[in-house]
């Protein structure tokens, strides 16, 4: 007989396969067991060769499937997923239905399920604030998941580069951060950037070491998203 194939059109969420094996064999269970499990718990009738398949990394569950393999292992859906990436996938890591976190945050469900699907963030503040209550997210994933990620780098840049102080409100507000978190965080874009321009400068001036100042201070601005969340305590 065939392995169990899941419907084609349910996509599959990144999966740990060692990490399954690894739980299941850590509470003395056969691939049978798991599958009885969750043949007798939800329903699905997986069978053990599946669960096997699935712990070498031939094929992977779907996201319900997911679901019913965590609870025979008796663990968090979370537990059995690579590093989440998506909207989806931290979903899937808290193991809410997407109908469900929609109504949490105060949202439609065709709109949240078209949001999560196109990866474009339609909600708003209060929705935003309430998808990271709820899906328990860094702050970085959350700016990067609602889109805001292109507009804090560019308010990142110009405070390194001009004056920082103007740039403390309008990026303590998009964060929700404490003013002096955010303040302490630009001062030192701006030391660390014109420090760099500046170390570069000074090694004896002319065409070359200028060119290398330009690549020093176009490095540091590249990754300055990485340099702030590092400072403010998200690194």
């Amino acid at each position: 007989m065939a392995v169990h194939t899941p419907d084609r059109g349910e996509r599959r969420p990144p999966f740990d396969a060692q990490a399954a094996k690894r739980m299941r064999e850590a509470l003395g269970m056969t691939p049978a067991h798991v599958a009885y499990g969750i043949n007798a718990a939800y329903g699905k009738p997986i069978q053990p060769r599946t669960i096997a398949a699935w712990e070498r990394g031939e094929g992977s569950p779907t996201e319900s499937e997911l679901n019913a393999l965590a609870g025979a292992l008796w663990c968090a859906p979370g537990d059995l997923l690579g590093t989440p990436d998506t909207l989806r996938e931290y979903r899937i890591a808290r193991g809410i239905a997407a109908d469900d976190l929609a109504l949490r945050i105060g949202m439609e469900i065709p709109a949240y399920e078209r949001m999560e699907a196109t990866g474009q963030w339609q909600g708003n503040d209060r929705q935003a604030a309430a998808l990271r209550a709820e899906l328990d997210l860094p702050l970085p994933a959350l700016v990067r998941l609602t889109g805001r990620d292109r507009q804090l780098a560019e308010m990142l840049r110009s405070a390194a580069t001009t004056r920082w102080q103007a740039y403390t409100r309008p990026v303590g507000k998009l964060l929700g951060l404490p003013k002096p978190t955010v303040q302490k965080a630009l001062e030192f874009l701006f030391e660390e950037y014109h420090r760099r321009m500046a170390g570069t400068l000074g090694w004896g001036g002319g065409v070359e070491t200028a060119a290398e100042s330009s690549d020093a201070g176009r490095d540091f601005l590249a990754d300055v998203l990485t340099h702030f969340w590092e400072q403010v305590g998200e690194g």
